[in-house]
């Protein structure tokens, strides 16, 4: 088996138990409102190789969210955004691509891509994701301003255990 895909399967595997054994348990609500939940899911989607196909990300973004659907009982919810996160990261790649273009034969990481460059990528893609999440969830533009709310503070702490993952793990592919 490739090193790269082994590499891949362990990330998904460890990045799945963290969401649904660690994340998904806490509980950041007040005033009877929940503004925040915390994603990193999405991170698997973000780091898979630059040279992934188009099927192939969309075929892997619907199964990682409906493996997070079947855990937090939501009716692909999670699948839905994900896909949608999986669909646009090629344009975002091609709004922030730096001046030599991509090493297509690595993964878009810190490690390999800077820093600046990661956060300008993770943020756009986590912003969107957890915009499409919320904006399924409510299903109605009516709670525009509960919608924003949540994709903020969501935002905020999701963006803080993505980057803690990236520097205790610092994934070179």
């Amino acid at each position: 088996m490739n090193t790269t895909i082994f590499i891949h399967i362990i990330r998904f595997i460890g990045i799945l138990l963290g969401q649904v054994f660690l994340l998904k348990h806490i509980d950041l609500s007040w005033g009877g409102f929940n503004y925040i939940e915390i994603f990193w899911y999405p991170l698997f989607i973000l780091l898979l190789p630059f040279r992934t196909s188009q099927p192939v990300l969309l075929l892997l973004s619907f199964v990682t969210g409906l493996a997070v659907d079947s855990f937090y009982d939501t009716t692909a919810m999670h699948a839905a955004a994900l896909v949608f996160t999986g669909f646009i990261r090629a344009y975002v790649f091609e709004l922030i691509q730096p001046r030599g273009g991509y090493d297509i034969t690595h993964s878009p990481t810190k490690y390999r891509m800077g820093m600046p460059w990661f956060l300008r990528y993770t943020a756009i893609l986590m912003g969107v994701h957890l915009f499409f999440y919320f904006s399924v969830e409510f299903f109605t533009f009516v709670y525009i301003v509960d919608i924003m709310l949540k994709t903020v503070f969501s935002f905020i702490l999701s963006m803080i255990f993505v980057l803690m993952f990236m520097f205790i793990f610092n994934p070179k592919d």
